[in-house]
């Protein structure tokens, strides 16, 4: 038989042992019965009951060459109410105990021995069976007893407690069925914490926890449960917290807490729960919903200064990079089994606890070798399109997924699927299936119940979109449970699922599960939590859950996944050896079985760790060669010579941020070899102990820190290195080169042209130096990375147009942004923008957070329709990626099919139609060769099709200087190849134009770069050229007027009829992850056509849309915040009725007294050093507060120079002058930057004087008035350019005592509130912004 049943009969037995020690001690225990036994017709002590009971004695008694004498067997099945029970020894063990028999502990070989006789083992048998607990007639009762935790759960709780007295997280990688909840709960009691949260994505197991804590705490009257449901409410808890010191533990769900306007939710709630200051916090199921922006949101409000953080996760993937090695405490599938299978060593015959969970039997069929057409590289088999559907809801492939099921259960010689006969039928009763998509799950549905075999199972499709809520999966669960009914044995079910069941719940029914979803890419963290749903324990009319099974049919992503859990679970850093040994374990507990045809082979650790290669090489991939992997051993031999050139090169592109901790396979980290890492290890280990400290020798102690530093110069060599290595993937991706032709680390270079080697690589880095530091690449990984990238996009050319899509963006999201001037704007953002402007398809749902499967139409009336059709031509002005040409050319494409008159039949029909979109329709502007080549791969792939792309070798200065040049060319046909009938009018120019230009440099220590803003000029020229123009670029400045060249391009364009709407992202996070752009992101929308001045404008924070209609605004300043807008009206009317100024027309220039920042670097004979004790001569000398060194590097410190060093504007130094920080203007950062300089004193361009006086109190009175918090706040309504500064800041002119408004003695804001007749609800918006921004420096 090639499958072992899955549920299996057991029987008690019982013996003893003749000697001495055993005297009057009998032992009871359990013992499966084999395959094929007909236990329902067993007498107690017949010979296959005996012979069963013996082969499980012998096991744990033949090697200590004990003699044992076996008294009594028997089944544990019985009829009890009419319907099939069973019992298990652990229930005969505690009537024994309940009926006051006692346990011997000091007889040897193991616990479980009774003082009692056969009989009475008989007479507790019968309780059982009846549903007593003893053996007396009037049953005893027990108080409730403290847990028994098992040795992994003690050791769990042990290292957290012994963690949190140093640090304050811990992980714990534990599987399904550790005891998670009941070992947290141990923590909190152990460690006394007084107020505990826990956090979870599911609010369904509150119930669970509840039910743990009771067992927990049932002797402690000082702790109460809390949760909306269970226990108390929040508000009784903390009360009684206050009147009794009550400790409590209280359950949240992370969906209510996200909804919090706290973490930017829409309702106000749960502000007690956010401002309690919690000892400790547990994250339950914390791989879900915690790393998401509002996810991490709410861990940061809820964590404060002190609280411990305990994460849970069976599968913590996701994870790994926030923890230190000793942060984490592992309990996987392979020790759970290895503790099951090492049990009897130690414990002779005790009830296993491990013995309930089922070994996980893994069988791969190989469908690409019977149905070819669907062989996928990137995807193992897809089952996309295997599973596709048409319009009609039914297979497009129906003969191919028809002769699959019927393969299913298939009769051969070797029997070797798994519905193949009667008896696999039975096994497999109760099944889930895991589908590719809804309405798969739908067409499959209808086939197999209409099929001879699979008619007979129930179809229970709980298949849905996106990842299920609560109550989804209870209704699921509720659907299937009516269908497997009161006696599994009686029905038999499928269950088709997309996602629901398979977190959450448990359905003990399950012996196995057939994936027919996912791809080579799936996360193993998915894929693991879904197979083992059917680990789940299960005793089913008397028989045991002892085996449960996966198959799958896609094998090599099968390997990668099992081999990439394996080696999760080995210790981070090591290698080699090590992953041998981990393998070896893992196939050992978990067998993994390939079946061909009906040919059966067991997969051994080579084969297993080939696919860990194929795993290194996959990772270099997606973390977009940000990967510590990438690199070989030569980092570990740096010399002298070899620092001092990373320390130039560290000078040209500066370090990155260190190389993060993988998500999932962690290689060589530490970058040392298994020896020196075990060393190292035990060095530091020795050295935080203080007794073994003392001891260690000197030799030990200079061992350790130079194994330290070795690893420390690896992790800052690969710093630098990052710099270069995250910008080679795209160029990789682009690279024109012939199909078979190999990219290797060595001839990298030589494949990219100058003009395109300057513009991706970072400045400074020359081809001769890239090929100086190649060395430290690992050649090999290299090679096999830069072909599995073009093997994807290759292989995406075979997909349909959708398909392809979505695997040519999934490649570009593995990409990195290598600096804030070369920013790649996400396939999200591309949608975001042009459906909110233009419309078309968008590929993500209204929110743009989760991807579809079938894209959305957004229509925008006579915009969307003028653009996307088959006559538009739609440019590009500066792509880099061609994803916004990607976007477009599908909105063309769709138009293109409504207007055919029958759809396309093959995906070669598709892409007929896709050619003529590109080719006719789609134009696009490139600034180097090598943006153009990859233009053309998102758009065409390795195809032959025509693609109108075009690069101009000064791009920049032809569209800055030479415009009318410009135009003309790109407005001629023949420029683009195309026949002169065909007129060049553009409907719409779009794209992400480059920001700035880099025009000189400082030749300081510090590399000061002078940059100006390009963008504008990109924008006017697109005015020029198309009816629509949708542009995305930096917003602050030009929205407010300020920063070179943009005063006037702000004013026009503010005011330009054409404007149609604006969009403001102050925080360029919301767009581009961490790409941090202080001006924030503009999306700017025009219309040629449009008459009427006034525009829309969407001011857009983390996800939250604020609409205002904006009328041609003049020379006012618009508020960028929606709510600031009343409070400027207020403002300007103000200003208006007292006859004030603003401060930004009495602000005096940086270059004040024309010291430079360089001054002091320069000058050193000119200048000492001041101290607070120190003198000068106020007749020739002056205090100078000016930096140290130019650059950011730079510090200001007070100096004493002479008098005639000032030679602009002397006649100020007698002032007194109230000054910020020119890089901060305003104090908006960091209020403690403004300052009071006294008339003896000049400053240097890193400050900026606000205003000047006659006398000190002038400038003290104003001091005060300036930090106040109404004016701190109006400071924040420009940006924070020089020449913005202060546009909004309101001037009462006179600061002197003496002055109508202001008595400079009492609070200045309420005052101010009054003087400007700020509402109550805004003084508090005000105080709170302040109040933020202090908290937040």
């Amino acid at each position: 038989m090639l499958f072992d049943s899955t549920l299996k009969p057991k029987l008690i037995y019982v013996f003893r042992i003749n000697d001495k020690d055993h005297a009057g001690c009998l032992k009871i225990g359990e013992a499966t019965l084999p395959d094929g036994s007909d236990f329902g017709g067993f007498t107690p002590c017949s010979h296959a009951l005996n012979q069963a009971a013996k082969k499980r004695i012998d096991q744990y008694t033949r090697t200590a060459g004990i003699s044992y004498e076996l008294l009594y067997t028997e089944v544990t099945l019985y009829f009890g109410g009419g319907t099939v029970k069973s019992f298990n020894d652990k229930a005969v063990h505690e009537v024994l105990l309940r009926s006051g028999i006692r346990r011997r502990t000091n007889a040897g070989w193991g616990s479980e021995w009774f003082e009692t006789d056969l009989e009475t083992v008989k007479n507790a048998i019968k309780a059982v069976k009846e549903g007593r607990k003893s053996l007396s007639s009037s049953e005893k009762t027990e108080g409730q007893n403290p847990i028994i935790f098992r040795p992994e759960q003690k050791d769990a709780i042990e290292k957290t407690e012994k963690q949190f007295r140093r640090s304050n997280q811990m992980l714990w990688n534990a599987k399904m069925r550790f005891g998670k909840t009941l070992s947290a709960l141990q923590v909190v009691k152990d460690m006394g914490f007084s107020r505990t949260l826990i956090l979870t994505h599911r609010p369904v197991v509150d119930d669970g926890w509840y039910e743990d804590f009771n067992k927990i705490f049932y002797d402690r009257k000082d702790y109460a449960y809390g949760s909306r449901d269970k226990g108390e409410s929040f508000a009784s808890l903390k009360a009684r917290a206050r009147s009794e010191a009550l400790h409590y533990v209280y359950f949240a769900s992370m969906q209510d807490l996200r909804g919090s306007e706290q973490v930017g939710g829409k309702f106000d709630k749960n502000n007690e729960i956010f401002s309690t200051s919690w000892d400790l916090l547990i994250v339950d199921e914390a791989h879900e919903g915690t790393q998401t922006e509002l996810g991490q949101s709410v861990i940061h409000e809820l964590v404060k200064d002190g609280t411990k953080v305990l994460s849970l996760s069976g599968t913590p993937f996701n994870l790994f990079d926030e923890y230190k090695e000793n942060e984490v405490y592992t309990w996987d599938y392979v020790m759970e089994q290895k503790a099951k299978a090492e049990w009897d060593l130690e414990h002779f015959g005790d009830p296993n606890p491990y013995a309930e969970l089922p070994t996980m039997n893994i069988y791969t069929y190989d469908l690409g070798r019977l149905l070819k057409e669907y062989i996928d590289e990137d995807v193992a088999f897809n089952f996309r399109e295997f599973f596709r559907v048409n319009d009609s809801g039914e297979f497009v492939h129906r003969k191919d997924v028809a002769a699959f099921l019927d393969l299913l259960c298939r009769k051969d010689t070797d029997s070797a699927y798994p519905f193949a006969t009667d008896e696999y039928r039975n096994n497999f009763r109760h099944t889930l299936w895991m589908i590719p998509g809804v309405k798969s799950a739908l067409a499959l549905q209808r086939m197999l119940e209409r099929h001879p075999v699979f008619q007979h199972f129930q179809v229970v499709n709980v298949a849905g979109e996106g990842d299920p809520t609560e109550e989804e999966n209870a209704e699921a669960l509720a659907l299937l449970r009516s269908k497997i009914g009161d006696d599994p044995d009686e029905t038999r079910t499928i269950t088709l699922s997309c996602g629901r069941l398979t977190t959450g719940v448990t359905v003990r029914e399950w012996t196995a599960v057939l994936m027919l979803s996912g791809s080579l890419n799936t996360a193993a963290a998915g894929y693991m939590q879904t197979i083992f749903r059917v680990q789940s324990p299960a005793t089913i009319n008397g028989r045991v859950k002892e085996n449960c099974y996966v198959f799958d049919f896609a094998p090599d992503r099968t390997l990668k996944v099992l081999a990439e859990t394996a080696k999760i679970s080995t210790k981070a850093g090591k290698t080699s050896s090590d992953d041998r040994t981990a393998m070896a374990e893992f196939l050992n507990f978990c067998p993994v079985i390939g079946m061909e045809g009906s040919r059966m082979r067991k997969f051994d650790v080579d084969t297993m760790l080939r696919q860990l290669k194929k795993v290194y090489i996959e990772r270099v991939v997606a973390n977009g060669f940000e990967d510590g992997y990438l690199y070989n051993d030569e980092l570990l031999k740096l010399g002298k010579v070899e620092l001092e050139e990373f320390k130039e090169l560290k000078g040209i592109i500066g370090s990155t941020k260190a190389m993060p901790r993988t998500k999932s396979v962690d290689i060589n980290n530490q970058g040392l070899t298994n020896e020196e890492y075990d060393e190292l290890e035990d060095l530091e280990k020795r050295n935080r102990s203080k007794k073994d400290k003392d001891e260690m020798s000197e030799e030990q102690k200079r061992r350790l820190e130079e194994l330290k530093k070795r690893r420390k110069n690896r992790e800052n060599a690969i710093s630098i290195l990052r710099g270069i290595s995250i910008r080679m993937p795209l160029m990789i991706y682009g690279a024109d080169i012939e199909d078979d032709e190999e990219i290797t680390i060595e001839n990298f270079a030589s494949k990219i042209d100058p003009q395109s080697w300057e513009e991706f690589m970072p400045r400074g880095v020359s081809k001769q130096r890239f090929n100086a530091f190649r060395k430290y690449y690992d050649p090999d990984i290299f090679a096999a990375a830069a072909k599995r990238i073009r093997e994807m996009a290759r292989n995406a050319d075979r997909l349909s147009i959708e398909q392809r899509i979505e695997r040519i963006t999934q490649i570009f999201a593995t990409f990195r942004n290598p600096d804030k001037e070369t920013v790649l704007t996400p396939w999200r953002v591309v949608n975001m923008h042009m459906s909110d402007t233009l419309g078309g398809y968008a590929f993500y749902d209204e929110d743009f957070k989760t991807p579809l499967s079938e894209p959305r139409f957004v229509d925008h009336g006579k915009v969307t329709a003028e653009v996307f059709n088959e006559q538009t031509h739609i440019l590009e002005i500066n792509s880099k990626t061609g994803l916004y040409p990607l976007y477009v050319a599908y909105s063309i494409y769709r138009a293109r099919l409504r207007e055919l008159l029958t759809s396309p039949e093959s995906i070669e029909d598709e892409w007929a139609v896709w050619a003529k979109a590109v080719s006719e329709n789609v134009f696009v502007v490139c600034k180097t060769p090598m943006a153009k080549s990859i233009t053309r791969r998102t758009l065409i792939g390795f195809r032959h099709i025509k693609v109108n792309t075009r690069y101009f070798e000064d791009l920049i200065n032809q569209i800055k200087n030479k415009s009318n040049n410009f135009s003309l060319k790109v407005n001629s046909s023949s420029y683009w190849n195309i026949s002169p009938n065909v007129s060049m009018n553009f409907n719409a120019i779009v794209g992400n134009p480059p920001y700035q230009l880099t025009t000189a440099k400082q030749e300081t220590n510090n590399g000061q770069k002078t940059v100006t803003n390009i963008f504008q000029y990109f924008q006017l020229i697109s005015d020029n050229l198309a009816k629509y123009t949708s542009m995305i670029y930096p917003g602050k400045r030009w929205i407010h007027r300020s920063g070179k060249g943009l005063e006037q391009f702000g004013y026009n364009q503010i005011n330009d009829t054409r404007l149609s709407l604006l969009e403001f992202f102050p925080y360029s996070t919301d767009l581009f992850k961490n790409v941090g752009i202080a001006d924030g992101l503009s999306i700017v929308f025009k219309d040629k056509s449009k008459k009427k001045p006034g525009f829309e404008y969407i001011y857009y924070v983390h996800g939250h849309k604020a609409h205002r209609h904006i009328d041609a605004p003049g020379d006012e300043l618009i508020a960028l915040t929606p709510s600031d807008a009343e409070i400027s009206r207020r403002i300007n009317y103000g200003v208006q009725k007292y006859k004030f100024g603003y401060l930004a027309e009495s602000i005096f220039p940086r270059n004040l007294f024309s010291i430079e920042s360089s001054f002091v670097e320069e000058n050193p004979t000119l200048v000492r050093e001041y101290t607070a004790e120190g003198t000068f001569d106020k007749n020739t000398e002056i205090k100078l507060f000016t930096n140290d060194k130019a650059g950011k590097a730079g510090r200001a410190r007070w100096y004493i120079a002479k008098k005639d060093i000032i030679k602009t504007n002397a006649n100020l130094l007698p002032y007194w002058k109230v000054v910020v920080s020119s890089a901060n203007a305003g104090g908006q950062k960091r209020s403690n930057q403004i300052a009071i300089i006294d008339n003896y004193s000049a400053f240097g361009r890193s400050r900026v004087a606000l205003k000047l006086f006659k006398t000190k109190r002038e400038a003290e009175n104003f001091y005060k008035y300036a930090t106040s918090d109404f004016i701190r706040y109006t400071f924040l309504l420009t940006d924070e350019s020089l020449t913005s500064l202060a546009k909004q800041v309101p001037d009462i002119i006179d600061y002197t005592d003496n002055n109508t408004y202001i008595n400079f003695s009492e609070d200045i804001s309420t005052q101010l509130y009054n003087l400007f007749n700020i509402s109550p609800h805004t003084q508090k918006h005000i105080k709170d912004t302040i109040s933020d921004k202090e908290t937040r420096q």
